[in-house]
């Protein structure tokens, strides 16, 4: 009985095989891709384990690298400003969620009311060109407008009779400048995805909701956010995920890299790199980077645990 079972259900997977067969075909491609470049490189995760020395090929470094369990992540720790590093990164990125979903809803939902299409583009592709700039442009661009010197900020201070100010060594100033930054390079692509989901709502809804006598913030409330929920949810459950991941250039290229400016620019990221660039230690930046990915799964759970409990069809599985 048990060996007819088993034959049936063969068949039928052989049957889905046979079914699906272009499809397959189609995914090998994108498999094989996963497989080089998404599964062979977590055997590397044993490098943070290890203090890792070079002695030929990777493969004989990594086998005869001294083994030294959980002291590679120590040095997360022991730093004395280990508190205001993990403090940086995670609220900065709590801001940077709230925001994220926030502004480009907003922005959105104003461009999907421009009935010259036209138009719409030019503001939309105005709002998405800051994504392409990189950081180290954009750098320069902000030293522009802060140059203790000639920089445009202190010129206008100066017109008016006011004391220039030295921006690249006041960290009172910086957490706002960061904020503005971010929004201001990732809020035309994270529009773009909203402004998508808004053009893919039926617009019978909208021509009922019309014909009921509702006003423009009644649609937007009772027919446009709804439809968004699950992109936001969605959106937000993958966000979570990165809240101990920080963008790289934005904290170490756009402060110039200064270090009066550390206590509210220095994250993890910038941390590590540093710590790398000054004892050469491997092992320590693997470390980092598994405990970012950890954490960072598990905040995925856990959000998405939450969802689940509070709609479930909105959850990611």
């Amino acid at each position: 009985m048990g060996s007819r079972n088993t034959n049936v259900q063969k068949g039928k997977f052989l049957n889905r095989l046979k079914a699906n067969k272009e499809l397959l075909i189609l995914s090998i491609p994108g498999g094989i891709w996963f497989l080089l470049f998404a599964y062979l490189p977590l055997f590397g995760v044993v490098i943070a384990f290890k203090k890792f020395r070079f002695s030929g090929s990777f493969l004989t470094s990594l086998i005869k690298s001294e083994f030294v369990g959980f002291d590679n992540f120590k040095f997360l720790f022991s730093s004395g400003d280990a508190w205001i590093i993990v403090r940086n990164t995670v609220l900065y990125n709590v801001v940077f969620i709230i925001l994220g979903i926030v502004l480009p809803v907003i922005v959105a939902l104003l461009l999907n009311e421009i009935h010259n299409k036209g138009m719409a583009k030019i503001y939309q592709s105005s709002l998405f060109l800051p994504y392409f700039l990189s950081w180290v442009v954009v750098s320069y661009c902000l030293f522009a407008f802060l140059n203790p010197e000639k920089g445009y900020f202190n010129t206008v201070l100066q017109h008016f009779g006011a004391d220039p100010v030295s921006w690249y060594s006041e960290k009172k100033y910086w957490p706002f400048i960061i904020i503005f930054m971010s929004q201001w390079k990732g809020i035309g692509y994270n529009t773009v995805v909203y402004l998508a989901s808004i053009c893919g709502i039926d617009r019978t809804y909208y021509e009922a909701a019309v014909l009921d006598g509702a006003s423009k913030w009644q649609q937007v409330k009772y027919i446009t956010m709804p439809m968004l929920k699950p992109v936001i949810t969605i959106l937000l459950i993958m966000s979570v995920g990165g809240i101990f991941r920080a963008d790289f250039g934005l904290f170490y290229h756009l402060p110039k890299d200064n270090g009066p400016l550390y206590p509210v620019t220095n994250v993890l990221d910038t941390y590590i790199y540093r710590a790398l660039k000054t004892n050469g230690e491997i092992g320590m930046s693997s470390a980092a980077a598994l405990f970012q990915s950890t954490v960072g799964f598990v905040m995925i759970m856990f959000a998405n645990k939450i969802v689940s409990k509070v709609d479930s069809d909105n959850a990611l599985f």
